[in-house]
């Protein structure tokens, strides 16, 4: 998955993290992905005590160049709707369950902005190369619904 390179390189290249975090589009587009639905990525980072997820409330905007083909339940209405309402409890059910005090953002993509999750590098880590770390990256990561 072309996300899960733009994830490794920006967990062991901290000038390209910082422009991934300052323009999500211009530094993937600097590993060669970007075209339709490619454009304006917001990119959003996930850390020790607060964790991103992805939405789109009207419909599916979604950045496919970088994540993929979109799952079926991110667009699907119960998803859309309880993700805003209840993240912790949809999360949990989903498998991911976050301690009380890890705030949760939720992002609703759009055509205007789409979003991407900036997962947070896994412990013990340190040693991997850039393409083992890629193989740990999910697009469910990516989009803030599990943590690699």
């Amino acid at each position: 998955m072309n996300g899960a390179r733009v994830v490794a390189r920006a967990w062991v290249d901290p000038a390209y993290r910082a422009r991934l975090l300052a323009d999500g589009t211009a530094a993937i587009a600097e590993l060669g992905f970007g075209g339709p639905e490619g454009e304006h990525i917001v990119v959003v980072e996930n850390g020790p005590a607060v964790h991103n997820v992805v939405v789109c409330t009207l419909c599916s905007c979604y950045p496919w160049p970088v994540l993929g083909l979109p799952p079926t339940w991110y667009k699907s209405a119960p998803y859309r709707a309880r993700m805003v309402r209840e993240p912790r409890v949809l999360l949990r059910e989903m498998g991911l369950d976050l301690p009380e005090d890890v705030e949760i953002r939720v992002w609703d993509s759009s055509a205007e902005s789409r979003y991407m999750v900036l997962p947070e590098r896994p412990a013990g880590t340190e040693s991997l190369d850039e393409a083992a770390l890629a193989a740990l990256v999910s697009r469910d990561a990516m989009i803030g619904t599990v943590r690699p």
